[in-house]
């Protein structure tokens, strides 16, 4: 079963469960799904393309949430971070910061990568992680370990 069926199923139960608000979150993310299917000329998305919708809508709610906080909105970032527990079902399981921080220290250590080679080793990191670990965790890991 595919990430676009199981999408479809849980608007369904969302649907009958009267569950508005997994619903709109669930619409939400079919409607990027759709259009980015169109886009692409009405070819379905594959499973790791749809993961990484979920992963633009997540970083999306998470730069609302710092938003919300500076403006004092509690409401809006309560309901923007149950948002992002529903769109997390969607992604691959995420590494540990012990596994990161060992891909990290291989990577660094394979391409004798130095203090000034972040970006390079960002991009190394990235490919290897693909999306089992947001950019922002992995950056902080990589400056950590290359300052050090």
């Amino acid at each position: 079963m595919t990430l676009r069926s199981d999408i479809l199923d849980a608007q369904k139960e969302a649907l009958k469960a009267h569950d508005e608000a997994r619903l709109a979150v669930l619409r939400m993310l079919w409607s990027a799904i759709r259009n980015q299917e169109i886009e692409k000329g009405h070819t379905e998305l594959k499973d790791d393309e749809v993961q990484k919708m979920a992963a633009t809508q997540i970083k999306q709610l998470k730069d609302a949430v710092v938003d919300f906080a500076k403006g004092d909105r509690q409401d809006l970032v309560a309901k923007s971070e149950a948002e992002i527990k529903i769109l997390q079902a969607y992604l691959p399981e995420q590494m540990s910061d012990e596994e990161l921080k060992s891909l990290v220290e291989k990577i660094i250590k394979e391409f004798g990568l130095s203090g000034t080679d972040v970006g390079k080793a960002m991009g190394s990191v990235m490919k290897e992680v693909k999306g089992r670990a947001d950019g922002n965790r992995v950056k902080e890991v990589v400056s950590k370990i290359l300052a050090g």
